[in-house]
């Protein structure tokens, strides 16, 4: 079993770690919105005749309601804004502002009604993440010899802020009991949301089929096989038979594959500016976690990039 468990999270990091820098592939020279729509839409509809084969319920109208609610603020909100800002911002960059999402649901939770309102410790941890977020983004980073495009990095951020309302909001939605059920149902939502954004904002006029490299298609197929499928069927197989700790641990690793994948395959920039911000943002979110005795189970089971 042991085995088994470290097998499943070494492909959750590897796997979900990698994605970003595939939705860097695919947005080259796919429209973000689109492959994004496409990416989710294949991957809902597999999910959910896997699910129903293997005997879930199918979802309620109810339950449909509040998986479109979910799936437009992650998969549109949260993942769309991600392959449109990676269109200029590192991969690697991406990944660790979307790290940052456990700062935004601390936030986020606090404001719900009825919510949680963080300790001390917790403000300090807020404080020392966001400092790690305007290390990698600001001023100095100009001073580096790494300028940002600030449209992305906004992008980023505003990704990271529907995530984590996204997030909130389905900790009491009326969803599916099978978390797969769940996860497809969300999917098949949120990537006909990416389609409709898609047809009414990207610029059709000038897109061509023959422009989309293989490269692209090829970065589009991992996602959907390996970053929505394997991984998301590893995750729900580690939340069944591994401590939450543990699996938790994905958030923590993920942003640093995705630093090291897009510095050794896209040549992106791997500067000790970058590291110290990355070891301040991950740091404090393992502070603020550590707080709490043990990491909370991740809302939607999963993080924005993947």
């Amino acid at each position: 079993m042991k085995a088994k468990v470290w097998g499943a999270l070494l492909a959750v990091y590897l796997v979900w770690g990698s994605t970003y820098l595939m939705i860097r592939f695919v947005v080259e020279t796919l429209p973000p919105f689109l492959s994004a729509g496409l990416r989710f839409v294949v991957s809902g509809i597999l999910l959910l005749a896997w699910r129903r084969l293997a005997g879930d319920a199918v979802p309620t109208w109810r339950q449909w309601r509040s998986a479109a609610i979910v799936g437009t603020l992650l998969l549109l909100g949260g993942n769309g804004l991600v392959c449109w800002a990676e269109q200029t911002v590192p991969s690697g960059v991406a990944a660790l502002i979307i790290g940052a999402v456990p700062l935004f649901l601390v936030i986020a939770d606090a404001l719900r009604p009825n919510g949680v309102r963080p300790t001390l410790r917790v403000l300090a941890g807020l404080f020392i993440g966001f400092a790690g977020i305007y290390l990698l983004v600001g001023p100095t980073a100009y001073s580096d010899g790494m300028p940002l495009n600030m449209a992305g990095v906004a992008a980023l951020l505003l990704a990271s802020l529907l995530w984590a309302a996204g997030s909130i909001y389905s900790k009491t939605a009326d969803l599916p009991k099978s978390a797969l059920m769940t996860t497809g149902a969300e999917m098949l939502a949120g990537g006909l949301a990416l389609l409709v954004v898609s047809v009414l904002s990207e610029k059709w006029s000038v897109f061509s089929l023959a422009q989309v490299s293989i490269d692209s298609w090829l970065a589009l197929a991992y996602l959907i096989v390996f970053g929505s499928m394997i991984g998301f069927a590893s995750y729900a197989w580690l939340l069944q038979n591994a401590p939450i700790s543990l699996v938790a641990t994905y958030a923590y690793v993920n942003p640093l594959v995705a630093v090291f994948l897009g510095n050794w395959f896209a040549q992106e920039p791997l500067t000790p500016h970058i590291l110290s911000a990355a070891a301040i943002i991950i740091g404090a979110i393992v502070f603020m976690n550590s707080s709490r005795g043990s990491p909370a189970k991740p809302a939607a089971a999963r993080g924005v990039g993947e």
